[in-house]
């Protein structure tokens, strides 16, 4: 950092270094109102908002709904239901975690 700002990523592996700094951070967390203000203080409210459609477009891919009745019903873009959809089927499988944990 230099005079409070915080210098871009300079390579690929300074991005992945600050990455799992972070989820470092994250497993230290002990329950839902510490993740709650973490999340808060670390994203602006239109992040938190696109991080909460896309669980939500997440939900209902999982769900069987098609593409464009997920998109009418969220808001999101088809391509960010593709995308999500992308991930869910392909990803690291952390939306898969999160949807096996029951109800939300």
């Amino acid at each position: 950092m230099t005079s409070g700002r915080v210098v871009p990523a300079e390579s690929h592996e300074d991005t992945v270094n600050r990455f799992a700094e972070l989820v470092e951070a994250f497993a230290t967390l002990s329950d839902r109102d510490q993740v709650a203000a973490c999340l808060r203080d670390l994203c602006t409210t239109n992040e938190l908002d696109a991080l909460g459609q896309r669980w939500q477009v997440a939900r209902l891919v999982d769900a069987g709904l098609p593409y464009h009745e997920v998109s009418r019903r969220t808001g999101a873009s088809t391509a960010t239901v593709t995308r999500v959809a992308h991930w869910l089927r392909y990803g690291e499988g952390g939306y898969r975690a999160l949807l096996a944990r029951g109800p939300q």
